[in-house]
């Protein structure tokens, strides 16, 4: 039985790597903000639940009470497409630091960080990118803190995998089929060259299966970076579709000249963080470049070096996460 801590636990990812851990009867050390959420999940006693603010937390003083570890699992940090710049450096590099000193403090023989294909996004079509790219200047703070993040752990000496999994979804999502549906029900959504953008989001099992993989096949992974991804190039107007009228939102598709509508999204960001409270505008630049540009992952490298390979298709994906619902072919 090997011991595993992992950081965001009360997220969704990490709630989902809990879960699958003590299904495998490993030791497992949860930890997050969230009490109640740290308390809901399937663990013996509460010294395998840790309630803590990774930032300003005392690496010294927490690895002293959790002991020795096999694996350190991060997953914990702020996604969103907008915020301030303190914010994520507070939440994803700050945090960085701080669990990469706890690792070293508790002999940790692999350190997983989960990252994002975010810091690929380019303003242009990007097919099969690999994890050995160039990677562009960041489209937003989320992207440049990752980035900054990933850099911290390949510097560090550790032992070290890099994941990055193309956006999950699932039963228990919060972030990106609610924040599609949310903008389906709010307003008329964006049709951009012919509504062409295409995706490959992953099931959060998949995810979780990548990640295991990683975890067990530790001297296959240690030094590499893995894409994560379902493997299957779906039209994002066809996901929105989808999603929404399983929540009961019928979707509204305007036509919309590309160019335009960017300059109108950068003037309205602008605007925005002149406000002292920097609110998120209804629509960012990231936010748009999903709609309008396509991006897939390569997954030749996790593939070749650790045999993984995606496991949910997009039809049995959203059977998962919306049952009962019957699957409209008419899209897509």
């Amino acid at each position: 039985m090997s011991r595993y801590l992992v950081t965001g636990a009360t997220g969704f990812l990490g709630g989902a790597i809990v879960r699958r851990l003590r299904e495998d009867r490993e030791h497992v050390i949860a930890m997050g903000r969230n009490r109640n959420k740290l308390d809901a999940l399937p663990l013996e006693n509460q010294k395998r639940r840790v309630s803590l603010d990774l930032a300003t937390m005392d690496p010294i003083e927490l690895a002293a009470t959790i002991g020795g570890l096999d694996c350190i699992i991060h997953c914990a940090g702020l996604s969103s497409p907008w915020g301030r710049r303190s914010e994520f450096e507070y939440s994803n590099i700050r945090a960085t630091e701080k669990i990469i000193a706890v690792a070293k403090a508790c002999g940790v023989r692999h350190f997983i960080h989960v990252s994002t294909p975010a810091i690929y996004f380019r303003f242009r079509d990007q097919w099969n990118v690999a994890e050995d790219c160039t990677l562009p200047r960041p489209v937003n703070e989320y992207a440049r803190s990752k980035a900054l993040a990933e850099r911290l752990v390949l510097e560090s000496g550790i032992p070290s995998t890099i994941v990055r999994p193309r956006g999950f979804y699932g039963r228990g999502d919060t972030s990106l089929l609610p924040r599609l549906i949310s903008a389906a029900k709010a307003a008329p959504l964006p049709r951009f060259r012919d509504g062409r953008a295409a995706t490959d989001i992953t099931h959060v099992d998949d995810v979780v299966d990548a990640i295991m993989t990683i975890a067990r096949r530790r001297e296959d992974a240690v030094g590499e970076i893995f894409n994560v991804s379902g493997g299957e190039a779906i039209s994002v107007e066809h996901i929105v579709e989808r999603a929404a009228r399983a929540s009961g939102v019928v979707p509204v598709w305007r036509n919309l000249p590309l160019v335009p509508a960017r300059l109108a999204v950068r003037t309205g960001e602008f605007l925005a963080s002149l406000k002292p409270t920097r609110p998120e505008p209804r629509v960012t630049s990231y936010s748009l470049g999903i709609f309008a540009f396509s991006q897939t992952l390569d997954l030749s490298r996790i593939n070749r070096r650790l045999q993984w390979r995606p496991g949910i298709s997009w039809e049995e994906g959203f059977a998962r996460t919306f049952p009962g619902k019957a699957m409209d072919r008419r899209k897509g």
